[in-house]
């Protein structure tokens, strides 16, 4: 009997073979890049607005739409990386943002920077829960929190990296060429991505998994409760990261601070930022995750309080607590998603966390734009902090709840 041969798609010849390793590199620059395609409209949106005479709550709406269409698809990005294969997904996601950002450098409306925003955005859902996914799988074992943090440490190097890179160009040119620029990185990369990185071995299918135990494992969510509990706290969280960096560039820009400082100051936020998801996570190690999100979500609340009423020249003394604080929760929270999902269904597992919780992201600054214009930018950056400040205790509520049971 002649040995039987596998189907394989066409896209897979000529790649390198990865390793753990490899693998934990090539996502970790798939995230730097993603990261950073999204983060680079935040030092910009203060120019769109002078440009094309917008509010508050019209800002709110161009961030909406970009970041908030990267979270509707989370869930059927899950489901295609299990039956097309991730690394063609992600190639396609990532270009498929670069170019949206390109053509919204193109726009001269606002209707239709949203619109091209909301389209362009699409391609963000894949990146998270799929290249979360790959690190958890294979780094299945007491190294998987320290990969994952690495994981998401990367996107903060893409995060510091883009202001810096629109800066230059908007100082030099305008918000639009600065735009073509970040958009034109996305897609070359992703072509790059596309020709060299291979799909990652999968020891054993979920089909199989499940022939072998018995068991259909469904989405392999192993406590429902503790994972809607960890949705909720996420959600939260994300709300005061999304709302945070939209209008923290107003608060400086309200301080006189011009699009050059206002590059400065928020590669000074984001550097704190990476600095906060790599430390954060052997905190929580040391002292326990509540203690490390109480602590960090408090520090946040505190540092945007601060950062209303600190003169511009000690401004970075309340930037670099917020950042590291803002960011620093994150590395806890994903870890402890892969611990409540089955790891062969750890990508779509991902795909509804990240749903919840870049949606929050993505609305959280309509909701705040909306407070600004019918009150003032300070009120409602106060009333962020407040609410943010509410995550400590509901964590604690929580904790205590655990205990009881």
């Amino acid at each position: 009997m002649p040995p039987m041969i596998r189907a394989v798609p066409l896209w897979t010849f000529g790649k390198l073979r990865f390793g753990p390793r490899g693998h934990l590199v090539s996502q970790g620059a798939m995230h730097v890049v993603n990261d950073a395609l999204f983060v680079g409209l935040n030092p910009l949106l203060p120019l769109i607005a002078i440009d094309l005479g917008l509010t508050y709550t019209q800002v709110g709406a161009i961030k909406a739409a970009f970041s908030g269409a990267s979270a509707a698809f989370q869930v059927p990005a899950g489901f295609a990386a299990e039956r097309w294969g991730e690394q063609i997904l992600l190639a396609l996601g990532t270009g498929w943002v670069g170019l949206g950002l390109a053509a919204m450098g193109l726009s001269t409306a606002f209707w239709v920077v949203v619109a091209i925003g909301a389209f362009g955005g699409l391609g963000g859902n894949i990146q998270h829960p799929v290249a979360t996914g790959i690190i958890s799988r294979v780094y299945d074992g007491p190294r998987r929190a320290s990969a994952i943090g690495t994981l998401n440490f990367a996107g903060d190097i893409g995060k510091v990296i883009a202001p810096v890179i629109v800066g230059v160009v908007a100082a030099y040119a305008d918000w639009r060429t600065a735009l073509l620029v970040l958009g034109t990185i996305g897609w070359l990369f992703a072509i790059g991505y596309g020709l060299i990185v291979p799909e990652p071995d999968r020891a054993v299918r979920p089909s199989q998994h499940a022939a072998e135990t018995g068991t259909s494992i469904g989405w392999g969510i192993r406590r429902w409760d503790l994972f809607l509990v960890l949705i909720l706290v996420g959600m939260l969280d994300a709300a005061a990261r999304g709302a945070t960096l939209t209008f923290v560039p107003f608060v400086l820009s309200d301080k006189g601070v011009d699009i050059t400082g206002l590059s400065v100051y928020l590669t000074i936020l984001f550097a704190a930022g990476a600095a906060g998801k790599f430390l954060c996570g052997p905190l929580a190690d040391r002292f326990g995750n509540v203690a490390a999100i109480v602590v960090t979500e408090l520090l946040t609340a505190g540092a945007l309080i601060g950062l209303l009423n600190t003169p511009t020249h000690l401004v970075v003394l309340t930037l670099i607590p917020l950042g590291f604080a803002l960011n620093g929760t994150s590395s806890v929270l994903y870890a402890t998603v892969a611990t409540l999902v089955d790891a062969h269904r750890r990508a779509r597992g991902y795909g509804v966390y990240f749903t919840g919780t870049l949606l929050s992201s993505a609305l959280a600054p309509i909701a705040y734009g909306a407070l600004a214009d019918a009150t003032n930018l300070g009120f409602a950056v106060s009333m962020l902090a407040a609410i943010t400040a509410l995550i400590a205790p509901l964590v604690l509520i929580v904790r205590a709840e655990g205990r009881s049971t």
